[in-house]
């Protein structure tokens, strides 16, 4: 079933606009019988954010890009899916049979249009770093929910039609990194070692490293390990910025989208991909401390300079000569960011063993149909309606196990 991602063509990729996007596919979606295609709102300046729902089974997953405009890798993955879905419908109807896929290609056109100058001129380095923009807070629509602005009030309005989901992934990026990150969302810490392994192997599949940045809790960023940490939330920024004394910022932040998801009910999987622009290593060898990115932290103080001199046209050899520095392939992105929403969706697909319907949180469990024995205690339950399993709910056990309403009248657990 999951094959599917693995026809997607990445070859010859190109950034493109979600203005040309719509154009090119508005006319192939009214051919499809598995894709419907909204405009859920617009944004500030009136341009138009538009939303795909493919697929009619139960278990729904959400996807979304552009939260922040200067990552467009993201939005440009998830076009790409999208074709893929419309252009391949035979390939495609098994995979949605079983999920329904929520699509949220860019949900910040005004700030894509602000980010086309050197966009366009990927991947000059220079022009990146001249004209690269970025929301600040109180503008930031990752921090925004569910209404700081009009395109978040569009996207949440949206979600909520057709939550609870079972997966959500924001597509994010940084601009300069040592390697790659997956920010994993805190409540699913414990049950995504396969997911962490996975996600390893698909680093060292592109050689390419793990970002292994332990920020110490800031933020929220709480470390897991070499190339993970959980999801940023809204309080634990605002907590950052009150520390600081900086009471008018932390007032800017709301929810973050994965909250926000977590707040639509369910137990949805959520999780932040965050890939770089531009990979950064020292050209002198150094003995890292585990959590300690030195090349990244001694670049990161640079980058204001690097600016300065991309404005004014100077030439940046003295601020980049010690560090070798490499922009990541859109191709190479793409496909890590394809292979991660593949590793995610097999996380939290349905498959197992029974439990008979009835069981409630605190009751023990054990047996197995597979002639092992497996015993756990049930914690919570959740779209449970104390009668019938719902697909679109999920109950979860100790950290070994996950249990997952069925289509009858029970409960599998794997």
């Amino acid at each position: 079933m999951f094959n599917f991602f693995h026809s997607i063509n990445t070859a010859n990729l190109a950034f493109s606009t979600s203005r040309q996007f719509f154009q090119a596919i508005s006319g192939e979606v009214m051919k499809s019988d598995e894709v419907t295609l909204q405009e859920i709102g617009a944004s500030e300046q009136r341009r138009p954010i538009h939303a795909f729902v493919i697929g009619s089974g139960a278990t729904r997953v959400a996807l979304l890009g552009g939260a922040h405009s200067d990552e467009p890798v993201g939005p440009e993955m998830l076009r790409l899916l999208v074709n893929h879905f419309i252009t391949n419908d035979e390939k495609a109807h098994s995979l949605l049979q079983k999920y329904t896929f929520i699509i949220l290609p860019h949900i910040n056109p005004d700030g894509e249009a602000k980010n086309q100058q050197w966009i366009a001129r990927w991947p000059d380095m220079a022009a990146y770093a001249q004209h690269a923009f970025r929301e600040e807070p109180g503008r930031d629509l990752e921090f925004g929910y569910p209404d700081m602005r009009r395109e978040n009030k569009a996207v949440s309005n949206f979600l909520r039609e057709y939550a609870p989901f079972e997966l959500y992934i924001n597509f994010h990026g940084m601009a300069f990194s040592e390697g790659l990150m997956l920010l994993i969302e805190r409540h699913w810490i414990e049950q995504t070692n396969q997911l962490r392994g996975d996600f390893q192997q698909i680093a060292e599949s592109h050689n390419l490293p793990l970002h292994d940045h332990d920020r110490g809790g800031e933020k929220g960023f709480e470390y897991i390990g070499p190339g993970f940490t959980t999801t940023p939330e809204g309080r634990a920024m605002q907590h950052h910025f009150k520390e600081l004394d900086d009471e008018e910022t932390a007032s800017k932040f709301g929810l973050s989208s994965m909250e926000y998801v977590r707040s639509l009910g369910g137990d949805p999987l959520c999780l932040v991909t965050e890939l770089p622009l531009f990979t950064v290593a020292l050209k002198e060898e150094s003995n890292n401390t585990p959590g300690l990115p030195q090349a990244y932290l001694e670049f990161k103080k640079l980058v204001p300079e690097l600016r300065k001199r991309a404005s004014n046209g100077e030439s940046l050899e003295a601020i980049v000569g010690m560090f070798e520095i490499n922009h990541l392939p859109l191709q190479t992105a793409v496909d890590i960011q394809l292979s991660v929403i593949e590793k995610a969706l097999e996380v939290v697909q349905e498959d197992g063993l029974f439990l008979v319907a009835g069981t409630r949180p605190g009751q023990e469990f054990g047996g197995g149909e597979d002639g092992k024995r497996r015993f756990g205690k049930i914690f919570s339950i959740s779209g449970y309606n104390g009668i019938t399993a719902r697909s679109t709910g999920r109950v979860v056990v100790d950290s070994i196990f996950k249990i997952i309403p069925s289509a009858t009248n029970s409960f599998v657990y794997n």
